[in-house]
């Protein structure tokens, strides 16, 4: 492995730490070290994944607001640049995954309790989930220094 992809595996560690996985956080890495558009084929030689993984990846990217993509008008290829500010990106990415995990979560628990199954059980465990609820609100609302 080159020196420049050891680099970018070592920011990816940080990025996964915050809910990205690390193909995600080598995305990142290239795209802010390029400090412009890549071309797909370029990003995928600077970080040495599939064009699958890449292109699932960029469209997770996307939703959350992180990169997106861009054609330049003397050009058929499509180019991937970052948008916007990483650390509201990065803050979005870790809500995202917390709402989503207390969700299914709060929906498992439904389905035992329809059945009648360890109500008591989920009746604690869920008081807690609701106040993990309410701080991952909280911290929605929190602005960025």
């Amino acid at each position: 492995m080159d020196a420049e992809k050891e680099i970018y595996s070592l920011f990816s560690n940080v990025a996964s730490s915050l809910g990205y996985s690390e193909v995600h956080g080598r995305i990142i890495a290239a795209l802010l070290v390029s400090r412009g558009p890549l071309s797909l084929d370029e990003l995928r030689a600077r970080i040495g994944y599939s064009a699958a993984s890449v292109s699932l990846s960029l469209d997770f990217l996307e939703m959350l607001g992180v990169i997106r993509r861009v054609k330049k008008p003397s050009d058929k290829k499509l180019y991937v640049e970052v948008q916007g500010d990483l650390l509201d990106c990065l803050r979005k990415a870790v809500l995202f995954k917390a709402q989503k995990s207390v969700e299914t979560t709060l929906q498992e628990f439904d389905k035992y309790k329809e059945n009648g199954q360890e109500v008591e059980t989920i009746r604690i465990l869920e008081k807690e989930i609701k106040r993990l609820q309410r701080y991952i609100s909280l911290l929605s609302k929190v602005k960025l220094p």
